[in-house]
């Protein structure tokens, strides 16, 4: 299973508490993957900023898209774009809610 870097087994306790939280009573992937997209709209402190492939960029907000992927919606000046969650860098520090992207990034690549 996929380990954030410098990941302590008491964070890995705490991710997989957040990974059941989000699938509670879910069926299929498809609404783990919504489960997610919920509790991390709930949770992330948005509008933060980070880096993408070296350019500054706003972090908005964070949507599923019809192939359910939750992705962050950047923006830098009138332009935007879709980066997957999966993706994303995130600055350090993080923001607030972060450690629900950990989670779902942790879900993702275990499965």
């Amino acid at each position: 299973m996929w380990e954030p870097r410098g990941v302590s087994r008491s964070n890995r306790v705490v991710l997989d508490a957040l990974i059941a939280e989000a699938t509670v009573d879910c069926y299929d992937d498809s609404e783990c993957v919504t489960g997610f997209h919920a509790k991390i709209e709930e949770h992330l402190a948005v509008p933060f900023r980070t880096v993408v492939l070296g350019v500054d960029v706003t972090v908005m907000r964070v949507d599923l898209t019809d192939d359910e992927r939750v992705v962050a919606v950047c923006v830098r000046g009138k332009s935007k774009q879709l980066i997957s969650l999966l993706d994303l860098p995130l600055p350090a520090p993080p923001p607030e809610g972060a450690q629900w992207i950990d989670a779902y990034r942790r879900w993702a690549r275990g499965t």
